[in-house]
């Protein structure tokens, strides 16, 4: 694990404590002696609130305590703000939320509460679901009143399990809507880049990508994607900055610390908690190489992602194979806000999980696949050659299915089989039906072509006799329609990435065209989902469910509240969101 440093140099003696797993060490004897050497670094100044982390959960948090009239300040270790949510597609999962009802979506209370238990179950507390629930609305039409920030329905995006009790076939979720980033002026300059930025001269949301992956074949989706090439053309003549998604998302709240006037301070790392007589007393940053000091009388909110990006700390509490590489969230998340927590006595918890997601590591970055595993025309097959999943399933079942069996017939990685039709009909992420996939894809065997499935098995290291036989399986079920192997197509959900021209099932095609493609599967991730335990109130805990004073954590650095789970499109985003705005309003 990365160091974790303090003032006085005394991090070798921190870390050895923590590595030996010393007790004393993260009691309060061992922080009475940090303290006094914390007291002797420069003061940088004094809040009420110090906010770790500048990413969705940690503005939410800022803008809430500040709208109750406290002095805040954000602390960001990144040049840049808006963390991994600037990176993503921003969809944000909030049950019975005003912009959904606005909409029409038949949701209620009880349909929600009803949908949450089932799917995670014993995963979270059973006070912290239903704090989420009772809060997430308030929290969304807050934000809305305090920000520039604006929402729409992802209709037809269905929950995850449409069809488990309280379920909805066309969906809680929502994603921003379109923003000018000149609200921010020169500050637009550091927003975490997106992960996929948009095409130049669309504006594209996160809902139009199912179309648009259809623009070759589909009328709709070809005009959706007329329709983003027009908004963008209207936003150029209008001398704007059109931002959608993660984009719109982080600069919408950003404004609205603007407009409170909460000051986020970038480049300025947390070292440590700064633990007075049990209690967070404030935070230990680092400024331009050296330690500073910053004061909070109320306390600390922790919102500083997860522990992705963190080898070591990967190695220890997950799955192997395991590689940060293969993870999209922002480079910067490096567990800093858990590592501190966790001596300053905050239980962990669900460190072995993560928001999982099927990923091609393609020379040019992790890709995280969503339509592609889901279009009719290809399956996934392990390393003998054989199907083992129901490949539209929700992405993190996919992974967990690729750990689980792993041992038994190895699946990591897997593969990915497409044909030449696929490619002529389907965008594949970025890449325009009939282009070819960039040299540095082959380059580094992310994927690989041949004339021939014998062929193509030899140069993957599968069985060519296995992998002929099991695509001739498959394409006698895609005729049928009917995957009697692993269902696929079964739930409402596996038809949101696929194409309505085939039938009789649309996510299920045979393979027939001569070349064919293997990309390599990986278990990729939007980021880890364990972290700092906390109760209903946001509230860090110990582990023998003692409150530790002044400390709060919400998003990635936290303990999902979804467990081992995933509800629906924007799961991590939307509690995010929520135990920031909780944590805000308690501290």
């Amino acid at each position: 694990m990365p160091e974790q440093g303090t003032p006085d140099l005394s991090r070798r003696r921190v870390l050895q404590g923590a590595a030996a797993g010393t007790a004393a060490l993260i009691g309060a004897g061992a922080f009475t002696a940090a303290t006094s050497a914390y007291a002797d670094a420069p003061v940088l100044g004094t809040y009420d609130v110090v906010v770790v982390g500048c990413g969705a959960a940690g503005m939410t948090a800022a803008l809430t305590a500040a709208a109750r009239g406290l002095s805040v300040v954000v602390v960001e270790k990144a040049p840049t703000f808006g963390g991994s949510a600037a990176r993503s597609g921003a969809g944000i999962w909030i049950p019975n939320n005003s912009v959904i009802l606005a909409a029409g979506v038949p949701d209620t209370p009880a349909l929600a509460a009803e949908y949450l238990a089932v799917v995670v179950g014993g995963g979270s507390t059973p006070a912290r679901q239903n704090a989420f629930l009772a809060n997430g609305p308030a929290m969304l039409s807050f934000v809305m009143a305090h920000s520039p920030c604006r929402f729409k329905w992802m209709d037809g995006y269905s929950d995850y399990y449409p069809e488990l009790p309280g379920g909805m076939p066309g969906g809680r979720s929502i994603e921003p809507d379109v923003i000018d980033g000149n609200i921010l002026g020169s500050e637009l300059a550091n927003l975490n880049p997106a992960y996929l930025p948009v095409p130049a001269g669309l504006v594209v949301f996160s809902q139009d990508y199912k179309w648009i992956n259809l623009a070759a074949v589909n009328a709709k989706g070809t005009a959706v994607a007329a329709e983003a090439a027009a908004r963008g053309a209207a936003a150029a003549l209008a001398g704007q900055k059109p931002l959608t998604m993660g984009q719109s998302l982080a600069t919408g709240l950003r404004a609205g610390l603007m407009q409170a006037g909460v000051p986020v301070l970038l480049n300025t790392p947390l070292t440590d908690l700064n633990i007075v007589n049990g209690a967070a007393a404030g935070v230990v940053v680092t400024q331009n190489g050296s330690p500073g000091l910053i004061n909070a009388r109320r306390g600390v909110i922790v919102g500083s992602g997860g522990f992705e990006h963190n080898a070591a700390m990967r190695a220890q509490y997950q799955q192997q194979p395991i590689g940060t590489s293969w993870s999209v969230g922002a480079k910067e998340n490096t567990g800093d806000g858990i590592l501190a927590g966790q001596r300053a006595g905050a239980a962990l918890a669900l460190m072995d999980d993560a928001w999982w997601g099927p990923t091609i590591p393609s020379g040019d970055g992790p890709y995280f696949c969503l339509a592609e595993r889901t279009l009719p025309g290809g399956l996934i097959v392990n390393q003998t050659g054989h199907r083992f999943v129901d490949e539209a399933a929700p992405y993190v079942d996919v992974v967990h299915t690729m750990y689980r069996q792993n041992a038994i017939a190895p699946d990591i990685p897997a593969w990915l089989i497409i044909d030449q039709n696929f490619r002529d009909r389907y965008v594949f992420r970025d890449i325009l039906p009939t282009l070819p996939f960039p040299d540095s894809w082959y380059q580094n065997g992310s994927v690989y072509r041949d004339l021939t499935l014998w062929g193509l098995a030899g140069q993957i290291g599968v069985s060519p006799s296995v992998l002929t036989n099991t695509v001739a399986h498959f394409n006698g079920l895609a005729i049928t329609g009917k995957d009697t192997d692993f269902g696929r197509g079964v739930s409402v959900y596996d038809h949101y990435y696929t194409d309505p021209a085939i039938i009789p099932n649309s996510c299920l095609a045979p393979l027939w065209l001569a070349p064919f493609y293997a990309l390599r599967i990986v278990p990729g991730d939007l980021g880890t989902k364990g972290g700092i335990v906390t109760d209903e109130r946001a509230r860090v805990l110990r582990p023998d469910g003692s409150v530790i004073g002044g400390l709060y954590a919400a998003g990635n650095a936290s303990a999902a509240v979804m467990g081992h789970s995933y509800a629906g499109a924007g799961s991590t985003i939307g509690p995010a969101m929520t135990f920031g705005y909780i944590a805000g309003n308690d501290i």
